[in-house]
């Protein structure tokens, strides 16, 4: 609690430096607390802060995950958005993207933003609360409802998400994460066709078990740093179906603290015991992750449903030849069968606009042309001929798109091009991993937590959080599962569950 009382208060006294003293744009030092354009240039802005077409552009400062200068694909489509936003748009602007050192994204961000650096444009991937919270992050829904495009191409989910917290924006299919497993390693197992026809918790384990006998890999699955991804195939088969669950009474309780969860804990356990579940999965970040399924150490990964898969694929099958495509495994099979019921109340993760920007409205023109045609056929298709080629007025796509093109903003289920595309911008088995959720999908029960109860909500997740690695290690055996419970209940999770069934009965 002391600790989340001195965070707020020193993000207090940088919104207050930030507002006061801010001089912005690439002309101010590491940390100095400037964001978008230096006064010389926003002098070129016309009253509504949108730059003229001629004269110096406006700087616009982007921090976006794993987007580098460095990266001659990402310097690339930068310059090419540029020069799309000044013939489309006649917006002259200069992105200067901000590099984060290595590692953990979402803390590195929130070290920037608390030294009081603070882009025009920021991509976050969790911890944004306490950023919005302090004020430091626009309300975009005024944008949106004044938009050309982006109010056009938005879904039911986003919809309801952005009027819940209207802080981050993230335009793209429900996409679950999806196990995956290499296609001539599925056929080679015996308890591969078990696994497809009926997959129980209990045929999980026995074909886990079989690709780390059987030599193939060193152990079944492996995760990036927690258990979000273990959990899209086992949440449901357990019982964990909803973030609060109804009791037999009408009550609900957190699923967290539920027998549910201690059963699928539990056997977490046997697979770690068994080196079945990677024993590094810990300190395994995306990238470790991702090598240790190429290199054949992973058996099972999951990804991110879409186009995600796709790479994974085009990587595997560099690597290994054709015979090593991926298949999508289907999520367990137990008391309901799903890839988890789905988030309503915000954006896990997504692009907001810096509340202290000088060039606010700058930035969301630009998010509003990446929604145009003109801005989806960049986003989308990339580079004509390296990406795309036009083959009889249409783009036929190239090898390069499947293995390396990714959009960076926008995928709203309808495409909406300036040329239409030859075929589908998704492989079979990427596609597939879009499909497959669908029959599964439902609505989450669960709340934006009040102002209030963030700071202990925070604790007992951490607290969540110690309890469980201790119970997969072997560190606590699982029969401390109630004394879990009980700190979770005594440390405000009471409170919490009280406010929870007022807000849902």
């Amino acid at each position: 609690m002391k600790r989340m009382e001195s965070l707020i208060a020193l993000m207090v006294c940088i919104l207050l430096a930030v507002t006061a003293c801010s001089s912005g744009g690439k002309n101010n030092p590491a940390g100095s607390g400037g964001s978008g354009g230096s006064s010389n240039t926003s002098s070129n802005a016309s009253a509504d802060n949108t730059p003229a077409p001629s004269g110096d552009p406006v700087t616009i400062r982007t921090v976006i995950k794993d987007v580098s200068a460095s990266n001659p694909l990402y310097a690339q489509y930068f310059d090419a958005l540029e020069a799309a936003l000044l013939e489309h748009e006649g917006l002259n602007v200069q992105f200067e993207l901000v590099e984060l050192p290595q590692g953990n994204y979402a803390e590195n961000l929130n070290l920037l933003l608390l030294g009081g650096d603070i882009p025009d444009l920021i991509y976050f991937q969790g911890g944004d609360q306490p950023i919005a919270e302090q004020g430091l992050l626009e309300d975009l829904r005024p944008y949106i409802e004044n938009s050309k495009y982006l109010k056009n191409i938005m879904m039911e989910h986003n919809i309801k998400r952005i009027e819940s917290y209207p802080y981050l924006l993230w335009i793209k299919p429900v996409t679950p994460k999806v196990p995956v497993v290499r296609a001539d390693w599925l056929s080679g197992l015996a308890t591969g066709e078990a696994l497809m026809d009926n997959p129980t918790p209990d045929n999980y384990y026995a074909f886990f078990k079989e690709l780390v006998d059987s030599g193939k890999a060193k152990y079944g699955i492996t995760v990036a740093g927690d258990l979000a991804e273990i959990n899209f195939i086992f949440n449901e088969a357990f019982g964990v179906t909803s973030t609060w669950l109804k009791k037999d009474d009408g009550t609900y309780e957190y699923s967290l603290v539920s027998q549910a969860e201690k059963n699928k804990l539990e056997f977490y356990n046997k697979l770690y015991k068994e080196g079945l579940f990677d024993n590094e999965y810990m300190t395994k970040q995306w990238d470790t992750k991702e090598d240790a399924f190429y290199k054949g150490d992973a058996g099972v990964i999951v990804g991110t449903a879409g186009k995600v898969i796709d790479l994974y694929e085009a990587r595997m099958k560099e690597l290994h030849g054709d015979s090593a495509g991926l298949v999508v495994l289907p999520p367990a099979k137990g008391v309901s069968q799903g890839f988890g019921a789905t988030d309503v109340t915000k954006e896990s993760r997504g692009f907001a606009i810096s509340a202290v920007s000088e060039h606010k409205d700058v930035v969301f023109r630009i998010l509003d042309f990446l929604a145009s045609p003109e801005g989806q056929t960049l986003d989308r298709l990339g580079f004509e001929g390296q990406h795309y080629n036009v083959v009889d007025g249409k783009a036929v796509l190239t090898d390069a798109f499947f293995s390396e093109w990714i959009a960076s903003f926008w995928e709203p289920i309808e495409l909406n091009t300036t040329i239409p595309v030859e075929g589908a911008l998704l492989g079979a088995t990427a596609q597939e991993s879009l499909e497959m959720p669908t029959k599964y999908f439902k609505e989450d029960n669960n709340f934006a937590i009040p102002e209030e109860h963030v700071a202990t909500w925070d604790a007992l997740t951490n607290l969540y959080k110690e309890y469980a690695a201790d119970f997969i290690t072997g560190k606590k055996p699982i029969s401390d599962f109630q004394k879990f419970v009980d700190a979770w209940y005594a440390n405000g999770g009471k409170e919490i569950t009280e406010y929870a069934n007022d807000l849902l009965n």
